[in-house]
């Protein structure tokens, strides 16, 4: 292979793809990433890591942590799953994506390998950037779990620091159909002797914490139990908020304007924190500029992103229950006179846990992405109609945006959602 393109498409062609495939490419067990990580040395080993894990906000926080670690002088590498638009954004080095020439020398060295112990997509995605980050002599790699934790290909690390961030219901087809079976697999990042902070706490998921913790003799940190946000200030571009702690009160900004950061942030400063008791250097103001320039550091996209201000166009990727609601509590925040929404959804999203939180009053766009996981437009409409969602059968993603800009009115609002895919290709059209 001689081109980038030619070892992308090698890779979406050869690999199972959970992206596309769904459940059939998720490989439950770690034996491929090991070997494909002890052809090329262990790279993982080189670097100092942090790992996070959770059903909701792990990319905003790997992007928060990356942006924060980058402002205090670390060069930083930042794994995240899946892309939007290109496939680099998954590897990262102080916000630079992956030197395309890499991917094609990596993949034509490992051809032979990879065609005899037949890796998924992310397990060979997940070997490509930890070599890469070794081979580039990143200071810090902060590393996105892809699906649960306990068996994912992430998981064999031995990070200074993990973060778990929100349990909540999504892929319960592959991770257990209770809040306790789901934290079991997050909890599964949890390494001896290192310590572990948990952004979101509650009672049914707490005591899993504290037992895998206690038997792994690592330090648990529930940071919403010691650290207090509040939004004092929004515009469409940063949100100006307080953070509370007990020997402290500062304000700081943050670019990433969903409410749901708040929460997010959280377990970002009790990182921070723990990160500082292991040497690192991380003052206030490298936090300040960190929260500040979040999308400026790391390339982040399709967190409440606002696309255009006429139409006024905001994207998200939230596409389960927990991530639903806060879409709908970001909707409650703003004025508008009609709410037009752009959704689509895969063939094995459970929709009785995103379906009922949508507003009855809002027209509907329904599309199916451009891929083979995607529900049909047609039948994602008649389930949203059980549930009292009205609107128009688009097909594409691009005809269903095109049909909400002809019914805009000025005062109106269009939300792209439902999907990481739906969002995907309205960012790609906007490029």
């Amino acid at each position: 292979m001689y081109t980038y393109t030619e070892a992308i498409d090698y890779l979406y062609s050869r690999l199972p793809m959970f992206t596309r495939d769904g459940a059939s490419a998720y490989k439950k067990d770690l034996d491929r990433t090991i070997a494909l990580c002890d052809a090329v040395g262990n790279p993982q080993n080189r670097y100092k890591t942090i790992h996070v894990a959770g059903t909701n906000g792990k990319g905003s926080s790997s992007h928060m942590l990356a942006s924060i670690l980058n402002a205090a002088g670390y060069k930083t590498g930042l794994y995240t799953s899946p892309h939007l638009v290109d496939f680099r954004e998954r590897i990262r080095i102080n916000g630079e994506q992956i030197d395309p020439q890499f991917v094609v020398d990596y993949v034509n060295s490992q051809k032979q390998l990879i065609e005899e112990i037949q890796p998924s997509f992310f397990e060979a995605t997940v070997a490509l950037a930890f070599d890469y980050f070794a081979v580039k002599q990143v200071d810090v790699a902060v590393i996105e779990v892809g699906l649960g934790g306990r068996l994912d290909s992430t998981n064999i690390i031995h990070p200074d620091v993990a973060l778990i961030t929100n349990i909540g219901m999504d892929h319960m087809n592959l991770l257990g159909n209770s809040l306790e079976e789901i934290t079991v697999e997050k909890a599964g990042i949890i390494k001896a002797n290192t310590p572990v902070v948990i952004s979101e706490s509650n009672s049914i998921t707490a005591p899993i914490f504290i037992n895998r913790a206690a038997e792994m003799d690592a330090g648990l940190f529930f940071a919403d139990q010691f650290i207090k946000a509040r939004c004092i200030e929004k515009t469409s571009t940063y949100q100006k908020i307080e953070i509370v702690s007990a020997d402290s009160t500062e304000e700081f900004e943050l670019d990433l304007t969903g409410s749901y950061q708040l929460k997010n942030v959280l377990g970002v400063l009790g990182v921070v924190e723990q990160l500082r008791k292991l040497g690192y250097t991380i003052s206030t103001e490298h936090v300040r500029l960190g929260l500040a320039g979040v999308q400026r550091r790391t390339g982040l996209q399709g967190r409440w992103q606002t696309l255009s201000t006429e139409p006024l166009i905001i994207c998200d990727t939230g596409h389960n229950e927990d991530g639903i609601k806060e879409v709908i509590k970001n909707l409650e925040g703003l004025h508008f006179e009609q709410l037009h929404v752009v959704i689509g959804a895969m063939k094995d999203k459970d929709l009785d846990h995103m379906l009922p939180y949508l507003p009855k009053d809002a027209l509907y766009y329904f599309s199916n992405p451009d891929m083979p996981r995607a529900m049909g437009a047609e039948e994602l409409a008649e389930k949203a109609l059980s549930y009292g969602l009205k609107g128009n059968v688009c097909g594409t993603v691009e005809n269903a945006l095109n049909t909400a800009k002809v019914a805009y009115r000025q005062g109106d609002l269009i939300f792209v959602g439902g999907s990481n895919f739906v969002v995907a290709e309205v960012l790609a059209s906007n490029q």
